[in-house]
């Protein structure tokens, strides 16, 4: 159902710390330019648990705006199955293509709890379901079995895997073959998914580069491997920013020094200073000294 380049794309906010409308307008138009295959609004571990259930769903909503007939999905990642399903019921009515959902985000659920969680969510909006696993920041680990478990319904179409063990890609695929669509969740093993089967990249720094991020993934599909670890082994340094727990911070002063955008964010995140702020900024300036020339692609 799903594959490609699905950008996890920020928040933008006003000085008076509201919804800045008119910028993410323009970066989400900028990715979807760039070729880009949908959007996911309000992520997880970005600034969507900051976002009131309303908030989320406007920007949801401008997000399947610019998306058009590709599409836009709502991260549900929330402390309760009550509050992750009325957010699912919310999103279904407002025209989401579907849901990336987190199993838990606060109690570490077993794997009865975990199951039965995502059931939940998935029959309350009646969507298509990404599943995000992701057991490093959430403690969660929705395994092969789950997955497995959870095959009989049609509704859990994809599975964002951020377990940090690039062998779990082939343990899925071995055990369910193509009943997922496989995606990598973790910016910096990338290449390293998609080579080893994934279909697509929920992917985070493409929101200032979309244009390498789309290249990547294109030359991998056509089997052009050389060309396509050219451009990942230049991208890296950048991808490594999204692996941190300052990643809304490093992505957003990278949009604000490649794109022109801002690095507003919502209390108690503040954007990044001292030589945090001056390790990241050397990332970026040593990348856009380098930049490369893309290929042609079909």
């Amino acid at each position: 159902m799903w594959q490609g380049v699905i950008p996890a794309v920020t928040t933008k906010f006003t000085p008076e710390d509201t919804l800045d409308f008119k910028e993410m307008q323009r970066c989400f138009q900028y990715l979807m330019d760039a070729g880009c295959d949908g959007l996911i609004a309000c992520g997880s571990l970005g600034e969507g648990p900051f976002l009131s259930h309303a908030e989320r769903i406007d920007v949801l909503k401008l997000s399947k705006e610019v998306c058009g007939s590709k599409p836009a999905l709502l991260t549900v990642a929330e402390a309760s199955s009550k509050e992750a399903c009325a957010l699912a019921e919310k999103g279904a009515r407002a025209g989401a293509d579907g849901l990336m959902v987190v199993p838990s985000t606060i109690y570490h659920t077993n794997h009865q709890e975990t199951v039965a969680n995502l059931r939940a969510i998935a029959a309350a909006a009646d969507l298509p379901v990404m599943i995000y696993s992701n057991r490093i920041a959430y403690r969660v680990d929705v395994t092969t079995d789950m997955l497995e478990e959870l095959a009989d319904d049609a509704r859990f179409v994809a599975v964002k895997e951020s377990s940090d063990d690039i062998r779990r890609s082939t343990e899925i695929i071995n055990r369910l073959g193509d009943r997922y669509d496989l995606f990598t969740g973790v910016d910096n093993l990338a290449f390293e998914a998609l080579t080893a089967g994934a279909k697509g990249w929920v992917a985070g720094l493409v929101v200032a580069f979309p244009h390498e991020t789309v290249a990547i993934y294109k030359l991998i599909q056509a089997g052009r491997y050389a060309e396509a670890l050219t451009i990942y082994r230049w991208f890296r340094p950048l991808l490594d920013l999204d692996v941190s727990s300052y990643l809304v911070q490093n992505i957003k002063l990278v949009e604000a020094m490649v794109i022109e955008s801002n690095e507003r964010v919502r209390l108690p995140r503040q954007p990044l200073q001292g030589e945090v702020r001056s390790r990241a900024e050397a990332v970026v300036r040593a990348a856009l000294a380098t930049r490369p020339v893309l290929p042609q692609l079909a």
